[in-house]
């Protein structure tokens, strides 16, 4: 397995969901962060797994939440580029990539 690292404003969406989902419904959050914890463990197991979505660039899907980890995979670890509602604004991730 590789490390898994986050881009600082994929972990700060995911710290917002976070707190998103709390307010909504006590215990909601801890779903939330078993279903990325679980997400981050497949992609990390078989990184080509999920749906190309840009060159090298990859968007798995979050289970029970609209939710997606957008990624890339490089010699050495993941790259967690954006935890993304899939309801909102696409493709803004994609400065982060430079």
């Amino acid at each position: 397995m590789n490390q898994v690292g986050f881009h600082p404003e994929a972990r700060q969406e995911f710290w917002e969901s976070i707190r998103y989902y709390e307010a909504q419904q006590a215990g909601l959050a801890r779903h939330f962060v078993h279903s990325v914890r679980a997400a981050v463990n497949r992609i990390n197991q078989f990184p080509e797994l999920a749906t190309e979505i840009d060159p090298g660039v990859r968007q798995y899907r979050i289970q029970r939440f609209p939710y997606g980890l957008i990624y890339r995979s490089r010699a050495d670890h993941l790259q967690v580029i954006a935890v993304m509602h899939l309801h909102r604004k696409p493709g803004y991730w994609r400065e982060r990539l430079k």
